[in-house]
């Protein structure tokens, strides 16, 4: 049990995985701090809004009993930036170069695996198997 668990654990694809996570929340990080730093700015001052997140309609005034309904549509804009900005970074920097590798190594396989014989059919092959047989055994009748 513990062996497979090993086994697992230093495949190829979990470590892969591991790193990517890691990076991942470092480059979230990263897109977070762009976001909030500087296309937030922007986008107060473009609404005249102290805070990107806190920009919206207000639907119903805070009252003695209930607090104020608003619709927050800053914050939706903020996180919209933010996932375009990772999507874009994401296939920029690694689909695209991943995409052009795999061509490229599609262009060299063809001639490195030029098949030295044509492919037999089925019967063909069945008669270079009977005749293999043959040749290893001579004492078989031939039919």
């Amino acid at each position: 049990m513990l062996k497979g668990f090993r086994e697992f654990v230093l495949r190829g694809n979990v470590i892969d995985l591991a790193v990517a996570v890691v990076i991942g929340a470092a480059f979230t990080a990263i897109v977070t701090g762009l976001v909030t730093g500087i296309f937030n700015p922007l986008i107060s001052l473009i609404f005249d809004s102290s805070d990107v997140a806190k920009a919206g309609i207000v639907l119903r005034a805070a009252s003695p009993g209930h607090e104020a309904v608003v619709l927050a549509w800053g914050a939706v804009i903020s996180a919209i930036i933010q996932f375009v900005l990772i999507a874009a970074a994401v296939y920029f920097g690694l689909i695209v170069p991943m995409n052009y590798l795999k061509k490229v190594q599609l262009r060299k396989k063809p001639a490195e695996e030029a098949p030295a014989t044509p492919a037999l059919t089925e019967t063909e092959l069945l008669v270079q198997i009977r005749d293999l047989l043959k040749e290893r055994d001579p004492g078989t009748p031939a039919q």
